[in-house]
């Protein structure tokens, strides 16, 4: 995460304190990166009490987006180390759901919003290119709802590309925004980029997406299987890549941004992550507006 806040320019004084994002996912553990901040749970896929992440991919993704780097020294802290966290699982250990998971901790977020006074909502899910039409019908339409409740809605662009046209479906929307991935030539032409199969948008739509494009291979992060013992804490961090990485990054951006400009709705916010991205020259169903810079976006 050093590499990355360089990369994004996040060298700012804001640390999205006061900010709740919520993040649905494979749940999360009690690491110490949190620092107490986790401040709603729920399960959505096995009913159970209490913290957990048996896969640690929503454990990985919450460090990326609000971790404070404790056990590292701030080494591997995250875009917004001082934002609070409402957490429901979604997927299950091998990081699978259904729509109806998602369905559910979709209702529950809207249902209480105003009690955490959750602003953000993160999907770091690709969720296949190949639901019904019923599916997706459902799915969208209860994105576009919290999106309208004023929520700043944040969802990968999915690892299905690098053909246009393969975004995730939950992507494609416009009361979104989509994140790629791309490390902007700072691994220059290593082949395991995951901006290689990062989804794409269609070739010829007016509409750009993905909206905007973040780091997103080989980023550090909290680890479900952090343990404690008499000599100290060990399995602290694990490295994982995609867009589900690329995304809490632009989560992060939106706590920082609604910290300084607390009062901003989530279209002013989207509109000054988008409008202050540095353009990569890449086509626009690649990089949507551009990479994500945090300096330029506080400053717009």
């Amino acid at each position: 995460m050093f590499r990355v806040r360089r990369q994004v320019y996040c060298t700012n004084q804001y640390t999205g304190e006061n900010i709740c994002a919520a993040v649905l996912d494979t749940g999360i553990t009690k690491h110490p990166d949190f620092d107490g901040r986790i401040v709603g749970f729920s399960d959505f896929v096995n009913g159970r009490i209490g913290l957990y992440d048996d896969d640690s991919h929503g454990t990985h993704v919450s460090g990326i987006l609000a971790g404070s780097g404790r056990l590292s020294e701030g080494k591997f802290r995250g875009i917004a180390p001082g934002c609070r966290l409402v957490v429901g699982k979604v997927l299950n250990s091998n990081g699978d759901g259904s729509i109806d998971h998602m369905l559910r901790g979709i209702e529950w977020i809207l249902k209480n919003r105003k009690l955490w006074n959750v602003r953000i909502l993160n999907i770091s899910i690709g969720l296949g290119l190949y639901l019904n039409g019923s599916q997706k019908e459902r799915l969208l339409a209860s994105v576009e709802e919290v999106w309208g409740q004023g929520v700043i809605v944040v969802v990968a662009a999915g690892n299905e590309g690098p053909k246009p046209g393969t975004l995730s479906p939950i992507g494609s929307i416009s009361k979104v925004i989509t994140v790629g991935c791309n490390e902007g030539g700072y691994f220059g032409e290593k082949n395991s980029l995951c901006e290689n199969h990062s989804g794409r948008g269609p070739e010829d739509s007016p509409l750009r997406k993905p909206d905007i494009v973040a780091p997103g291979t080989d980023i550090t992060s909290c680890n479900s299987l952090v343990r404690h013992t008499a000599r100290g804490y060990y399995h602290g961090y694990v490295m994982k890549s995609g867009t589900s990485m690329s995304t809490p990054i632009v989560s992060g951006a939106a706590a920082l941004c609604l910290e300084k400009c607390p009062e901003a709705g989530n279209e002013e916010i989207k509109r000054r992550i988008l409008y202050s991205a540095t353009n990569l020259r890449e086509p626009w169903y690649k990089q949507g507006w551009g990479m994500l810079n945090i300096k330029r976006m506080l400053d717009f």
